[in-house]
């Protein structure tokens, strides 16, 4: 479908970034994709391409024609749901690992999205159609706890508090190695690796800050037992941190939690553990396990905290019980 887009600025959107702008002005478009549209000059300021950092004046002429796919209609679907809390505005979930949230290209069916609207009938509605209610996300093989909105209100009161960082994102994680400090922060900018896009990386470029918290709750030989907390929330964040700075999560299939070359910083005296451990752990071992924030219409505040799932806590008693040793 072919849109055409055409904006006089006006005085109160002085200084606002055309991206921002955009995005705000409901072209249905994500910002990294209006971002794109602009590198290749399909969005001009009175006939003169710009970058997407632009500052916007009043009296701009903005003009942007792209193409836009239909998204596909998402179906309900009878899946089992573990629901921690639910009311008339919002419902918090405990995702299962190999859950994905959402639909996307290529995998429109048997997610959590489709599981909530057959539960729920309805969901906030989104610019983006394959994402109702969705606040924030998890990956697949992440699991953990989740709020999505049923109204449009609570919608918006909920992605303030993401975007404020006021909600409470707090989670447990295992990692190779043994952390050199107690408490933390992992303080790295992230971005699109420049050749695997699908991947994330520590890059300067084109990047976005991002920090974690971190808390030791126990050491093994070889293995650290984590507490994290995103004070931003960008992909892959915790898994790319950890990665970077040598302890990748256990089981992590992308960012070196399942390679042998981890043997050469724990210590190839683990080779056997480390195949025991994951035989135990066929996805990384990462689980969102508290979510705290202020009821969009209530405006009272709640926190949820989801136990470790069983592949984790199985993990952890073999850790506990010696098998963390040598």
């Amino acid at each position: 479908m072919r849109v055409e887009f055409k904006r006089t600025i006006s005085l109160k959107n002085s200084d606002v970034r055309l991206d921002k702008y955009l995005v705000s002005a409901g072209v249905g478009l994500s910002r990294s994709q209006i971002q794109k549209l602009i590198e290749e000059g399909k969005v001009v300021v009175g006939n003169k391409r710009v970058k997407p950092h632009y500052h916007l004046h009043g009296g701009d002429e903005v003009y942007a024609v792209f193409e836009k796919q239909e998204r596909p209609q998402i179906e309900p679907e009878d899946i089992p749901l573990n629901i921690i809390y639910e009311d008339d505005e919002i419902i918090v979930v405990d995702k299962p690992p190999g859950l994905v949230v959402h639909p996307a290209r290529g995998n429109l069916t048997h997610t959590l999205i489709n599981g909530l609207l057959f539960h729920c009938k309805t969901l906030a509605k989104s610019d983006d159609k394959v994402r109702p209610g969705v606040i924030h996300r998890l990956d697949k093989n992440t699991s953990g706890l989740l709020v999505f909105a049923k109204t449009d209100e609570a919608l918006r009161g909920l992605a303030s508090q993401i975007a404020k960082r006021e909600m409470n994102r707090e989670y447990r994680a295992f990692c190779w190695g043994r952390f050199p400090q107690s408490s933390g922060a992992i303080e790295a900018p992230l971005g699109r690796h420049q050749i695997d896009r699908k991947v994330m990386t520590v890059t300067p470029f084109s990047c976005k800050t991002a920090v974690t918290k971190f808390e030791v709750i126990e050491k093994f030989k070889f293995i650290t037992f984590l507490k994290l907390k995103l004070l931003t929330g960008r992909t892959h964040q915790i898994r790319v941190h950890l990665s970077y700075f040598g302890y990748p999560v256990v089981g992590d299939p992308t960012y070196g939690g399942r390679k042998k070359t981890i043997l050469l910083s724990i210590g190839k005296i683990y080779a056997e553990k480390m195949d025991e451990v994951l035989q135990i752990m066929n996805r990384q071992a990462l689980h969102a396990y508290s979510l705290g924030f202020e009821h969009p219409i209530k405006e009272k505040y709640m926190e949820f905290e989801s136990p470790l799932p069983e592949d984790m806590e199985r993990l952890h008693n073999y850790l506990r019980t010696g098998g963390g040793d040598v």
